[in-house]
């Protein structure tokens, strides 16, 4: 029997805002006030990565490392991530978001999260909103059982998002149905190809004009 699925990008499309950043200042805020001083070296990360020094996924490792620390034992982050993920509900979600997954579950589909963003948070956000899986940006757990400010495999962005939606889908033990994609990024457009169903969530310029080019569909979620 084959899934219909219904796959959707987190931040911005789902949400209105991105979460990263916001989720490390949230941690350091309530968990280690101090590490506030080390946003100069945040800037500087970013800066690097504007200047191509640097790829997303280092720059995701160095805030990381800065703003939560090296290493953290899943028991400290529980309650930052619950949360995290209570407040983005409570205000950084498209109003046109909770319609597309209402839609899409009351279609029978099997609702899917494919973020850049670490699972790490990802997942807990993803759960409230009624999604059955969440495929992200993994964490390396240590033999400490801690986890660390390193990237488990790749960061699930552009290509590799790709990659990775398609690998969870073999392991899944799911025969492919109908596929229906949704983001706000032009970066995800391997994914827009493969899908059989586009839908472009208040697109920014890139996007807007490579669905025009295409004919995916435009959606405006609020």
């Amino acid at each position: 029997m084959t899934t219909d699925l219904a796959i959707y990008d987190m931040d911005r499309t789902v949400t209105r805002h991105a979460t990263y950043t916001p989720f490390l200042l949230h941690c350091a805020i309530r968990r280690a006030p101090w590490r506030l001083l080390l946003i100069p070296f945040v800037i500087a990360s970013m800066l690097a990565y504007v200047g191509k020094l640097i790829d997303r996924g280092r720059l995701k490792e160095i805030n990381h490392r800065l703003l939560l620390g090296q290493k953290r034992h899943p028991h400290e982050l529980e309650p930052l991530v619950d949360s995290f993920a209570d407040k983005t509900l409570a205000s950084n979600i498209r109003p046109g978001a909770f319609k597309a997954i209402a839609r899409d579950k009351a279609e029978g589909r099997r609702i899917v999260m494919a973020t850049a963003s670490y699972t790490l948070y990802a997942d807990a956000i993803g759960k409230r909103l009624g999604f059955d899986d969440v495929i992200g940006t993994g964490s390396i757990i240590g033999l400490d059982a801690r986890v660390h400010a390193r990237i488990d495999g790749e960061n699930c962005y552009g290509p590799a998002k790709l990659r990775m939606v398609t690998d969870w889908l073999g392991k899944s033990g799911l025969k492919r149905g109908h596929v229906r994609f949704y983001s706000d990024h032009a970066s995800d457009a391997p994914v827009f190809e493969w899908a059989d169903e586009a839908v472009a969530v208040n697109p920014h310029d890139r996007l807007a004009r490579l669905a025009a080019e295409r004919g995916w569909k435009v959606d405006d979620w609020g």
